[in-house]
């Protein structure tokens, strides 16, 4: 723009001449101001605020501690803005009652297999499959300047929990050619053997995991997150984030996760703070 006018100028003297000092005025304005058009849009490109704004999806992998269980996530986030992404959320995780804990017997090997350790009491493996969309909002400008962003992040949906029967051993008395033998019976918990399932002196051990695993029943839910989050490297290609907040499960009706007893109840919600650790990478 700036050459043409210079070069404009030179090839038409008297018609410059004729023109009159408000159009002179503009004429310089406009020339003024293109020149530090240039200048400021060179700067904006290399100001390390703007680092980053390149990228356009985020796609992160979890790993989340909380009080009663752990779990493994996948992000797949859209950067509408330095300060907002929006991602869906996809987990799979465990749930534990508080109350578990796990036991092991000393007792002579029946048909060559040691007792394995068990949970008394436990009625149910508990795994959850949760899917939710959120927001994940920075909120420190400082920060950014120096690579280190803090931020939070808030996200909901809806949830399935997984319940695979737990199997305990016990030893029974069977009659074998006219004899009597101990043998090990597999067996998960119901209302005929509820004394037997709790009753620590009646128990070997604890069965195979895979022993229910045909057995799953299903519990449909809903959770949500928040947290705060400090976001190392915020502008780099490759997502590197710690997270503490709390989280909430509720499902439609209690998880029988114990047997219950007077001073044991289930619950159909779950209320944990959680630790969540996230490694990824964006991209255009």
């Amino acid at each position: 723009m700036i050459p043409f006018l210079f070069r404009w100028a030179g090839q038409n003297k008297p018609e410059l001449a004729r023109l009159n000092k408000p159009m002179l005025l503009f004429l310089w304005i406009l020339v003024t101001y293109s020149g530090t058009a240039q200048v400021s849009t060179k700067t904006n490109l290399n100001d390390d605020r703007f680092k980053g704004i390149i990228y356009r999806k985020e796609t992160t992998a979890d790993l989340r501690l909380h009080n009663n269980g752990l779990a493994l996530a996948i992000n797949f986030g859209e950067i509408r803005t330095y300060y907002r992404t929006n991602y869906y959320h996809f987990e799979l995780g465990t749930m534990h009652s508080p109350r578990e804990h796990k036991q092991s017997k000393n007792l002579n090997v029946i048909g060559n297999e040691l007792p394995k350790e068990f949970k008394l009491g436990k009625q149910n493996s508990v795994f959850i499959i949760r899917a939710g969309k959120g927001v994940k909002r920075y909120i420190s400008d400082k920060a950014r300047r120096k690579g280190v962003s803090l931020g939070y992040s808030i996200e909901g949906g809806p949830s399935l929990a997984l319940l695979k029967p737990t199997y305990l051993k016990f030893i029974e008395q069977v009659v074998v050619n006219g004899e009597l033998e101990s043998i090990l019976v597999d067996k998960k918990y119901s209302s005929e053997n509820r004394d037997e399932f709790i009753d620590y002196g009646s128990i070997y051990g604890g069965s195979s995991f895979s022993t229910g695993l045909k057995e799953i029943s299903i519990l449909p839910g809903f959770q949500a997150k928040a947290g705060l989050f400090f976001s190392v490297g915020a502008f780099d290609e490759y997502v590197k984030a710690a997270e503490a907040g709390v989280m909430v499960d509720v499902f439609i009706k209690k998880v029988p996760i114990m047997v219950e007893t007077e001073g044991l109840r289930n619950s159909p919600f779950f209320v944990n703070l959680y630790v969540n650790l996230h490694f990824g990478r964006r991209s255009n």
